[in-house]
């Protein structure tokens, strides 16, 4: 006889685990499935160990530099396999946390590939166990996906998974992809020594962020001598002697030691039953309603599996509002335009909200302030003055339509501007309100204090 829940999640990730444990607060019998590790893509393989290997990159350049601090040495080695441990532990614990609140909440864990048999039914074809539930949620994330001109191997050519696990760095690394993995990944090995080129094809790094952040990001990784190819697709590969010799559609070939793929993801759906349920689809990913809800009723999807917004913290907030409709709560619609976003590489990039073109692709009259690091006591004392804040405001009222910066963790300061977005907070509000000093924080009262004029140290 099949179990019944009020709520089954398929997908243990930041999305999954988040509903599941959102729907036993709100005191619904609840079960996840997950055929992996908890914690899915993003505390296992992705966002986590990254961040990690990101931390011990830093190091490694603040020892580079540490001249500047008064610390001299000699014989100075950097180890990239005790890094990788280091991640790997970061991981384990991780792990083991999301175990610990699945307990708490009195949520069963169910181990297993799942597959949806019919309205409110799964079967788990690992075990045969059947499981049925008034409410199904799919949180099945995505995975990394090939170029139709390059394809991975797991030796020459690898994805993230493969290069999270390198314990030496390549001698050259090209890098397809321009985005937040490639130039994280190029941050990462460049700090341990590789060479590195960055292939994009579009014509700037990390083309969904502001335009001015691009240029100034591409010249901050130059400064750091890593190469970038934009406006540049690979149009083929040949592999000799232990190298590959990459195409490109523009500028000469590239040749390296090892080519990573960080070209984007495509949708986990295959293989759970949505086709013969009928949900509709979308080039592979779950079309869904602003309440996560699909087609068929009793059916939601969150996360990567919708191709909405492909960041963990975008499927948590979809897993709770889910759950929340689920539970007839009436949870407010997300608004994915202010849903946060950052590249972890240093200076990070980091945004909120509207760039300038994108508001005024919209009608709205808008005014920019900009506040640049250099001006920042905080940044000066720590050494990390490449970089700057921009808001970007509506004319008419001061709403903040968009925060874009660039610099040493400048991902920690876009809470307060998410804040701000929430509350439809003004430039005025933002700059007025008191920040602790020395922060790199002030650049944000700056920056909103600059649309009218009133910027005191800028």
């Amino acid at each position: 006889m099949a179990e019944t829940y009020d709520v089954a999640v398929i997908g243990a990730g930041p999305g999954g685990y988040i509903a599941a444990i959102r729907a036993a607060q709100l005191g619904m019998r609840t079960a996840v499935i997950e055929r992996g590790a908890l914690g899915g893509v993003c505390l296992n393989i992705g966002c986590i160990p990254s961040k990690a290997l990101l931390r011990n990159a830093e190091v490694v350049n603040l020892a580079r530099h540490g001249e500047t601090f008064g610390i001299t040495y000699r014989d100075v080695q950097f180890d990239m396999g005790k890094a990788v441990d280091r991640s790997r532990a970061v991981v384990e614990r991780m792990v083991k946390g999301v175990a610990f609140l699945l307990r708490k909440h009195k949520i069963e864990v169910i181990a297993g590939q799942a597959r949806l048999t019919a309205p409110g039914k799964i079967a788990i074809d690992t075990s045969g166990q059947q499981v049925s539930a008034r409410n199904i949620i799919i949180a099945t994330g995505a995975r990394n996906r090939d170029l139709p001109s390059l394809a991975a191997d797991g030796k020459a050519v690898i994805t993230s998974t493969e290069a999270l696990a390198l314990r030496t760095p390549p001698r050259h690394i090209a890098i397809i992809g321009g985005g937040a993995v490639g130039v994280e990944f190029a941050y990462y090995f460049r700090a341990y020594g590789s060479e590195v080129t960055v292939v994009e094809l579009l014509p700037r790094l990390v083309p969904q962020e502001d335009e001015e952040v691009s240029r100034h990001l591409e010249r901050a990784l130059a400064k750091q001598g890593i190469a970038v190819r934009t406006g540049a697709g690979v149009t083929g590969a040949e592999h000799a002697g232990g190298r590959v010799r990459l195409a490109l559609s523009a500028g000469e070939p590239v040749e390296c030691d090892t080519v990573l793929l960080g070209v984007g993801v495509r949708p986990n759906s295959e293989g759970l039953g949505l086709e013969a349920l009928g949900v509709a689809m979308e080039r592979g990913n779950i079309v869904i309603n602003e309440r996560m809800a699909t087609n068929v009723p009793g059916l939601c999807a969150i996360g990567d599996v919708t191709g909405k917004l492909l960041l963990a913290h975008v499927a948590s907030a979809q897993g709770v509002a889910a759950v929340e409709g689920i539970a007839g709560l009436a949870p407010r619609a997300l608004r994915y335009e202010d849903m946060p976003r950052a590249t972890y590489c240093q200076p990070q990039a980091a945004s909120i909200g509207l760039t300038e073109a994108q508001a005024r692709e919209r009608g709205y009259e808008i005014k920019t302030s900009k506040a640049a690091l250099m001006a920042s006591g905080k940044a000066v004392a720590l050494g990390e003055t490449d970089g700057f804040v921009k808001i970007v405001a509506d004319a008419k009222t001061g709403e903040v339509l968009g925060a874009h910066m660039l610099g040493h963790d400048v991902s920690e300061l876009l809470g307060e501007v998410a804040v701000t977005r929430l509350l439809e907070g003004t430039a005025l509000e933002l700059g007025r309100a008191v920040h602790p000093h020395p922060t790199i924080s002030e650049s944000l009262m700056e920056a909103g204090l600059g649309i009218y004029g009133e910027s005191l140290n800028v």
